[in-house]
Formats: C-alpha cells, sequence, structure tokens
C-alpha cells in the first residue's frame, strides 16, 4: 500500500457517531501523508474511543519511516507482535490512494472508496513513543480488482466486524486479516 489516503470530516465523523457512538473529530485531508495527524479508534476501559496519532513508527533498527506492516505476518515480527496483540486500531477513511506505472516512466493514480460510498475502516496497530501514539497500517494480499493495480492493499475490517477485531485473540483474526471482496470495492484513476 502506497502512503497516502483520504479522510472527509463531514462524512467519516457522523458515520462513526451513528454506528459505534463514539464522539470522533477529524480533519478533512484529501492527500493524509505520513508523518501527519491520524484519528483512529481504539479500545480503551472496555469501550471504544478516539485516539489521535501521527502515521509512521521509526525503530531503531530501521534507515526509514515504517507506515505499513503485513498483516500476515503482524503478530510473529518482534516489531509489531506486541502493538498486534495489544494495540488493534481502526482508521476510519474515505479512500486510499495508489500507483501504477504506465506508459514509460509516468505513474497514474488510482482512488479506492467502498462502492457503498461508506467509509472504510483501515487496520493498525499503534505505538507511544515519548509520549506521541504513533500508527502504523495493516496490509494484505490485494483482492482480483485491487491487484491490478498494486501487490498490497490495506486491511479493511467491516463494520460488522469491529467488536471481533478488538475482542478476539490473534489466532482468531486470520479470516479478518484477508482482502475484501472485489465487488466491495470501486476504483477510480485520479
Amino acid at each position: 500500500m502506497c502512503g497516502r489516503f483520504s479522510v472527509n470530516k463531514e462524512q467519516v465523523e457522523s458515520w462513526v457517531l451513528d454506528n459505534w457512538n463514539v464522539s470522533f473529530e477529524c480533519e478533512t485531508n484529501h492527500d493524509l501523508r505520513p508523518t501527519q495527524s491520524v484519528s483512529t479508534i481504539i479500545k480503551c476501559n472496555e469501550s471504544l474511543t478516539q485516539l489521535n496519532t501521527t502515521w509512521g513508527i521509526k525503530p531503531s533498527w530501521s534507515k526509514k519511516l515504517l507506515i505499513n506492516a503485513q498483516g500476515e505476518t503482524a503478530d510473529t515480527k518482534k516489531t509489531f507482535k506486541d502493538a498486534f496483540i495489544h494495540r488493534r486500531c481502526l482508521i476510519p477513511c474515505s479512500a486510499w490512494y495508489e500507483w501504477r506505472s504506465e506508459a514509460g516512466k509516468s505513474k497514474q493514480k488510482y482512488s479506492f472508496n467502498a462502492i457503498n460510498e461508506e467509509p472504510l475502516l483501515m487496520a493498525g496497530i499503534w505505538y507511544e513513543s515519548e509520549g506521541i501514539p504513533q500508527v502504523l497500517t495493516l496490509t494484505t494480499h490485494p483482492n482480483e480488482r485491487c491487484g491490478k493495480i498494486h501487490k498490497r492493499m490495506p486491511v479493511l475490517i467491516d463494520k460488522e466486524n469491529v467488536d471481533y477485531w478488538f475482542n478476539s485473540e490473534t489466532p482468531e483474526l486470520g479470516t479478518l486479516i484477508e482482502p475484501v471482496t472485489s465487488e466491495s470495492i470501486a476504483v477510480t484513476v485520479c
């Protein structure tokens, strides 16, 4: 997954409130990038709440900022395991973007959003570094439609599976890490 997604304040805030009764505040950003502020949903004291984070972590062993973790292996990798077990989150967004090389050196930007035009819930894990919450998005292998554009896609959690995402043990989450169906995602040339 490339490092860009879109958040529409009016769409996302009311949707989160209507579905989970979480007072959620975010800013419209149609080009949200790593290191920028990301509004997430976490489970705290048995209820869902908002946590404002920044996108990306910089482990001591890495020369660059990490923004994604492979969902299929996050529960086994040293850098991600503890967060995957104890600090899962959801990132409400309106769309995400990928770029594909087209003719020659040019790249074409594509937007991916829900067919039903509802917001999406990207799965994530969060960390705290010097008192600042930081988030990584989780990725998976793509469905057929997304695979034509990029080799990875975000792990998307259906709104009916939010409780399962937060309340299940990690071995039980395998089916949620699988890509959503191609029929649920619309792809648009930007």
